[in-house]
């Protein structure tokens, strides 16, 4: 995974714009950014560290937050298009970049559709994910929301911003899982206020730029996802209708944010589209045991603790588990909101990290659920992957509250090692084919 860069600022007349640099690939590519973003908090998200990683492995990625966003100025009100879209000259002018590719995701396409027009010298190709050309439906554009789901959308951010509103239009594969929920309402407390999400949501309606459409000569590519439920795939289809030699992907899955999904098919049409050619991924295959922790009950202790305590447990939950799995040599993989991915080259070291970590988050007041399996990963980069990950996530989830869960294979594998267990029976893993015999750890044999 690509280190976090540092950040920067910007200058748009008065206003100050966050910004990073991160890659050294031979051209330059302008993310920009949806209803809301904050550039380093992004990078503490697994799922979307990897997608702008993925991005930054091919280009010279530069990220940005809208002014009213993450760690840009706020602005006082609505700012038309005109002068949003100038944050995007301010921006590369900071970074140092003459010419680069726009990536416009959502509210920021047609921010990059007005740029790429205006200054055509300075835009080398236009890429345009889950957006539009008109927020509003009209009579000749039946493809915008209604007047009444705009003020649908303004009362759940005045009702339940920072609580996860929104996370079932924007992300419905995870609308129920109440880690996701958690995270996006941090994210959202953190990304912006009510009062300016409210002001952001309200400048959509402003949005219309179809007159523009055949004045981009940049080469598009315009992606989107068939089932997805903020913009419908007749805004993506009447975009490449209109602009110039524009080409259209149409991709299956119902998520707006990009990094959700098979977010990697997406990066790859991106690459090849802005360079010729895919790039080969290195992927080895190595023998490993995969541990899954996940605290339990974490919602309802997030919600009793509040922002600032929940934090403090989460640090100091996150420290004690680092301590165990250098002590043990576990390579920790992603850490999602309150659970770990690691890896160990042993299946008997795994366990006693396991038994380990669940002692030293005890005086914490935290009780993890913790599984392991071992079989055949995918190494891809510092990132790993394969049905063995999988089947290691299933069995985290049949754990018990306090208890070290392990696969039969994880068993078979440390016969003679002193490790006791108990037979917790034959389940059904959802999604993995067959049955599995999983084991309870004896703790106080590890």
């Amino acid at each position: 995974m690509t280190n976090r860069p540092e950040t920067k600022y910007a200058r748009s007349g008065k206003l100050h714009i966050a910004y990073q640099v991160v890659g050294d690939g031979p051209f330059d590519l302008v993310l920009v950014p949806g209803f809301i973003s904050h550039v380093e908090e992004g990078w503490q998200t697994p799922a979307l560290a990897r997608f702008l990683s993925g991005l930054a492995g091919f280009s010279r990625l530069i990220l940005f937050d809208k002014p009213g966003t993450g760690l840009s100025d706020p602005i006082a009100g609505p700012l038309p298009l005109d002068e949003r879209m100038d944050h995007v000259r301010a921006v590369m002018d900071a970074a140092g970049s003459e010419r680069a590719a726009l990536f416009g995701i959502s509210e920021g396409g047609p921010m990059s559709i007005l740029f790429a027009a205006t200054y055509p010298e300075r835009v080398s190709a236009l890429v345009l994910f889950g957006t539009m050309a008109r927020f509003l439906r009209g009579p000749d554009y039946p493809y915008g929301a209604k007047p009444e789901h705009l003020a649908a959308l303004v009362r759940q951010i005045e009702d339940s911003w920072g609580e996860g509103a929104l996370l079932d239009m924007f992300a419905p594969s995870v609308a129920n899982d109440p880690k996701a929920r958690l995270w996006w309402a941090q994210f959202q407390r953190r990304a912006a206020s009510p009062g300016m999400a409210r002001a952001l949501i309200e400048m959509l309606a402003e949005i219309d730029v179809r007159p523009i459409l055949p004045s981009i000569h940049a080469p598009t590519l315009v992606v989107h996802r068939t089932g997805e439920r903020t913009v419908p795939v007749g805004a993506a289809r009447y975009l490449a209708a209109h602009i110039p030699g524009a080409r259209m992907v149409e991709q299956p899955g119902i998520d707006h944010f990009p990094w959700l999904g098979d977010a990697t098919g997406m990066i790859e049409e991106i690459e090849e589209f802005l360079t010729g050619s895919r790039q080969a991924r290195e992927i080895d295959r190595v023998l490993a045991t995969v541990l899954f922790t996940d605290i339990v009950g974490s919602t309802e202790l997030a919600a009793r603790l509040g922002d600032r305590g929940w934090c403090d447990v989460l640090e100091a939950h996150h420290a004690a588990i680092r301590h165990e799995l250098a002590r043990m040599r576990g390579r920790e993989v992603t850490t999602a909101g309150d659970g770990f991915l690691a890896t160990f080259d042993g299946p008997a070291r795994g366990i006693r990290c396991a038994c380990a970590i669940q002692n030293a988050v005890r005086p914490l007041g935290l009780s993890l659920r913790a599984g392991l399996h071992t079989g055949e990963c995918e190494i891809i980069g510092d990132d790993v992957g394969g049905i063995a990950v999988h089947i290691g996530a299933r069995v985290a989830a049949m754990a018990e509250a306090g208890e070290v869960l392990v696969s039969g294979t994880v068993k078979d594998l440390v016969a003679g090692s002193g490790l006791r267990f108990t037979d917790r029976g034959t389940h059904a893993l959802k999604g993995v084919p067959g049955e599995w015999r999983l084991y309870g750890v004896d703790a106080t044999s590890a």
